[in-house]
């Protein structure tokens, strides 16, 4: 049975999710005004607020009907969740789009920009509400710092993907390889991301950290080859172009390589605080003491 619960608009984070439902549809609603760009960034920006207007309003309606209670997932995990990205996705947006395409004459680009940058302060509101919990008590895996760090790792896999350019990486077998390593290191990071959402790592028959601390490894050993071949390959014996626009393909191999770097890092610190939570669970395990009989 569907009910109504008014408490979903009134509590802050509902009101917040309302601005945040408004202030995404005007940036998309002022950048489709001005025309199509055929930039895979413009693409981006306006991917990113139809994305978090589409899922912000589906989390208010799902919750004002009280279906949320209903689903086979962790819907506190999910939400808190989906903030986050939305932070991330708006902070690349807000940098981003006037960069790239505003200019001083430019009033609906400028006018998107600057609520692009509110929508950024209300999701990071949203973020701090749905955080602000008793001591102790955790929402779930996305909620937490492997969770984010996920999160992270798949973020910065979108802005290489879109960076990419066929025409650069398509006769070279050593950028195929870095290529490669973007996308299988973005299936498997998602691949854990859905698994924990979906509340589906207990019905495995082993321990699911053991698998993900042998990927983190992997990944960031499979990042630390790209970040040193995709910058060795893509800019030996190449100039920037002296006819070379706000961005130009030469921009986008700069924007790989930047975002390569950062990846491997977050890669190497995700590999790391594993371990540790891995040691720290067993060094408590063995301490525990034995039941008396």
């Amino acid at each position: 049975m569907v009910s109504v619960d008014l408490r979903a608009l009134t509590q802050p984070v509902g009101i917040m999710r309302v601005m945040a439902t408004i202030t995404t549809c005007l940036c998309f609603v002022l950048v489709a005004t001005v025309g199509y760009n055929w930039s895979p960034y413009w693409a981006w920006c306006m991917f990113t607020w139809c994305f978090c207007f589409f899922f912000t309003l589906l989390i208010l309606i799902l919750e004002f009907t009280t279906v949320s209670q209903k689903l086979p997932f962790a819907w506190d995990d999910f939400t808190a969740g989906f903030a986050i990205l939305a932070c991330l996705l708006c902070l690349s947006t807000s940098i981003m789009y006037p960069t790239f395409f505003t200019c001083s004459t430019c009033h609906r680009q400028i006018g998107a920009s600057v609520v692009s940058w509110v929508c950024l302060a209300i999701y990071v509101g949203e973020v701090v509400f749905t955080r602000l919990r008793p001591r102790g008590e955790i929402i779930g895996f996305l909620s937490t710092l492997p969770g984010i760090m996920k999160m992270l790792e798949t973020f910065l896999a979108c802005l290489i993907f879109i960076s990419l350019d066929s025409s650069r990486y398509s006769r070279s077998p050593e950028l195929q390889w870095c290529v490669a390593v973007y996308s299988l290191c973005f299936i498997f990071a998602l691949l854990i991301i859905l698994l924990t959402l979906g509340q589906l790592t207990t019905r495995l028959p082993f321990p699911f950290e053991i698998p993900v601390i042998v990927y983190n490894i992997l990944a960031a050993v499979m990042y630390a080859t790209a970040m040193v071949m995709w910058p060795l390959y893509s800019f030996y014996n190449t100039k920037r172009p002296v006819d070379c626009e706000r961005v130009c393909w030469w921009d986008k191999l700069v924007m790989v390589t930047i975002m390569t770097i950062f990846n491997f890092l977050v890669y190497t610190v995700d590999s790391g605080y594993s371990i540790y939570l891995v040691s720290i669970q067993n060094t408590q395990g063995a301490a525990a003491p034995e039941p008396i009989n």
